[in-house]
């Protein structure tokens, strides 16, 4: 059963800060009168002047001047104004916007993980779809976090096995709940495969899969991992192919250390490891078929240290020999290449 998280507070939620409007008046004026006075200044500097004729009467010319410019004064004080109380007023219906998008997101939040705590299959999936769906309409980057940890906890749970066709209505459950879970992996690979910065993308994203066991097809084909962290910790890997295919680590922390390749065909083909940091130390590559054909390692750091069975395919080739120093390979790899 997934608990009702609710989502964790951000800084928006906090009261709008806003000074009060004398002082907020009191601040613009002050330096109006000493951009204006620097202005002032500058120009008589640029102008030469060397000094104000004292003894000139006062014309009428002059005092005309002096009341247009006096009413000018005005106007602009005026127009300062009205300029802090527009401010003040666009940022409290920000404020309130957010506000009113972050309780109508927390309402639907509730009821998504509702429906993932239900005994029908079909009511789960419908949850799955309703909190990747408010990831992507997410009114900050902490409630999208929040509803991508949700979706990576039902992976973490522990699920029970088939009972095989001898307990037909228990395999067609196991069967059902199964479809839950690679639902849940298409739409991680999904959201991960589009570019950063665009509506629904998911990277720069914390993904915590550690200890899933993945048995579905998972497509990470072109996905950059730029920030964040993505964790496959002891994950497992059997069944349908998972792809990184093209995939660019360029400044996360991707992590598979102690993950066990187990019968699932991983690749990595044409991978490009520019920067960041990935791990899989203590990996288990001795049952899988995992490639690394044709990856490209020109940066950052990539650790097979400890890694258990032999290389993948196309690691010794595509890393180079000697290996570069940003890649620390198995020690019987190296010595039996």
């Amino acid at each position: 059963m997934i608990a009702n998280r609710r989502p964790r507070p951000t800084s928006d939620d906090r009261e709008l800060r806003l000074w009060k409007v004398g002082r907020a008046l009191t601040i613009t004026f002050a330096a109006a009168v000493l951009v204006a006075g620097g202005i002032f200044y500058g120009l008589v500097y640029l102008l030469d002047f060397q000094e104000i004729d004292t003894t000139k009467k006062l014309d009428a010319k002059t005092l005309f001047d002096l009341v247009k410019l006096s009413f000018g004064v005005v106007a602009g004080a005026g127009a300062l104004v009205a300029l802090v109380v527009a401010y003040r007023r666009q940022r409290v219906d920000e404020a309130g916007a957010h506000r009113e998008a972050t309780r109508l997101h927390t309402e639907r939040f509730s009821q998504a993980v509702d429906k993932l705590g239900s005994d029908s299959p079909a009511v789960r999936l419908g949850g799955v779809h309703a909190l990747a769906g408010l990831a992507d309409d997410a009114p900050d980057a902490n409630l999208r976090q929040t509803c991508i940890d949700v979706l990576c906890a039902y992976l973490r749970l522990p699920h029970t096995p088939d009972p095989g066709t001898a307990d037909l209505e228990n395999h067609h459950l196991y069967l059902a709940l199964r479809e839950v879970r690679h639902t849940i992996l298409r739409l991680i690979g999904d959201h991960y495969r589009r570019p950063e910065g665009t509506h629904r993308s998911w990277q720069g994203c914390d993904l915590d899969l550690s200890g899933v066991t993945i048995d579905g097809r998972m497509n990470f084909a072109g996905a950059t991992f730029a920030s964040g962290r993505v964790s496959f910790d002891r994950a497992k890997f059997f069944g349908d192919p998972v792809y990184f295919d093209g995939a660019e680590f360029s400044g996360s922390l991707v992590s598979f250390i102690e993950a066990e390749f187990s019968g699932s065909a991983v690749s990595f083909s044409m991978a490009a490891f520019s920067g960041g940091s990935v791990f899989f130390s203590a990996a288990d590559f001795s049952g899988g078929r995992v490639s690394f054909g044709g990856a490209a390692f020109s940066g950052g750091s990539v650790f097979f240290n400890a890694a258990i069975g032999p290389a993948p395919l196309g690691l010794i080739t595509a890393a180079g020999d000697p290996a570069p120093t940003t890649v620390a390979l198995a020690s019987q790899w190296v010595a039996n290449p």
